[in-house]
């Protein structure tokens, strides 16, 4: 987190990345909470994409991320996360690296109808040790399962939360965000508490 001056008070600015598979709403989620015009980086799909992205489960889908999008909310008076949100095609993943130097969490959106998909932003979070939630993206028509058989079928731990939201409802991401962040610094003044211990 990052510390700033304004107005005599300290305001914190944390990062937060946007992750999940390729169509899942990352887009969407930064757009509708924003504060300012988000920065998109939206391209029509093309040619390239063919044989590389499954585009069949997400149909009628033109245009994908090609790098990130970029988004801030203020969510409290001492509080601003500035939301990065990752590409989800498979060849542009080389970049995930980069958009979470600084972050201080991320939120993985996962849709019901092809879970399979968030295994490799889960793996990649895991693997570095990144406070996580998963945001389960409500889509119109999909299977609607208990939290418990979400957890299961992601193979995660008890610890890390499961929310169920809705990526084009303004509250509904807010509320995706607090509880990342709640539960982020939960995770950290465990590790501090830790470390005093052993100290």
């Amino acid at each position: 987190m990052d510390f700033a001056r304004s107005k005599g008070k300290n305001v914190t600015s944390a990062k937060i990345v946007i992750a999940g598979g390729f169509g899942v709403g990352k887009t969407t989620f930064v757009g509708a909470i924003s504060e300012i015009t988000p920065l998109t980086t939206e391209a029509m799909m093309t040619a390239a994409g063919v044989g590389v992205d499954d585009a069949s489960k997400v149909p009628g889908k033109e245009t994908t991320t090609v790098a990130m999008d970029f988004g801030r909310i203020t969510i409290a008076d001492d509080l601003i996360l500035y939301l990065f949100g990752t590409p989800g095609q498979t060849r542009f993943w080389f970049m995930w690296d980069e958009l979470m130097r600084g972050a201080l969490a991320a939120v993985v959106i996962v849709d019901t109808r092809r879970v399979q998909d968030a295994f490799a932003a889960l793996d990649f979070f895991e693997n570095r040790n990144v406070p996580y939630l998963v945001a389960v993206n409500c889509f119109d028509g999909a299977p609607n399962y208990d939290i418990d058989e979400i957890r299961d079928a992601l193979t995660i731990a008890e610890e890390v939360p499961i929310v169920l939201t809705d990526a084009r409802q303004r509250e509904l991401v807010k509320g995706t965000l607090i509880s990342v962040v709640e539960y982020t610094l939960t995770q950290l003044r465990a590790v501090r508490s830790e470390a005093r211990a052993g100290a």
